[in-house]
């Protein structure tokens, strides 16, 4: 299975909750969480794999209409290791690791 990583915008956050709503509903991905962009523009996020995202972000972009305005809706099938690095999205950053490694050698 090949991972992915899916982002729907929307303006309002009713319908960014409802988007995300219908997305774990319709599939099998892991909600990894929402970016308040500004003006009222929030990104729900969504990690799956590529089909199941595509089908999640379909599901969620229909419900977001309902409720308000769907802004955009992206999925980026195996997305760069660096994404991880430059935006920890639900995953531990190399960073992340290597500190909490120190952390631990140092109390050791």
């Amino acid at each position: 299975m090949s991972d992915a990583l899916g982002l729907l915008e929307t303006r309002g956050f009713a319908a960014m909750v409802e988007a995300a709503d219908a997305m774990v509903k319709a599939a099998k991905v892991e909600l990894i969480g929402y970016e308040k962009i500004g003006s009222g523009l929030v990104t729900a996020i969504v990690r799956g794999d590529v089909a199941a995202v595509k089908a999640a972000t379909e599901a969620g972009a229909r419900s977001a209409e309902k409720v308000g305005e769907l802004v955009a809706v992206h999925v980026i099938p195996r997305p760069h290791a660096n994404i991880d690095l430059t935006l920890p999205l639900g995953r531990n950053s190399e960073k992340e690791v290597r500190s909490s490694t120190r952390r631990k050698e140092a109390t050791a």
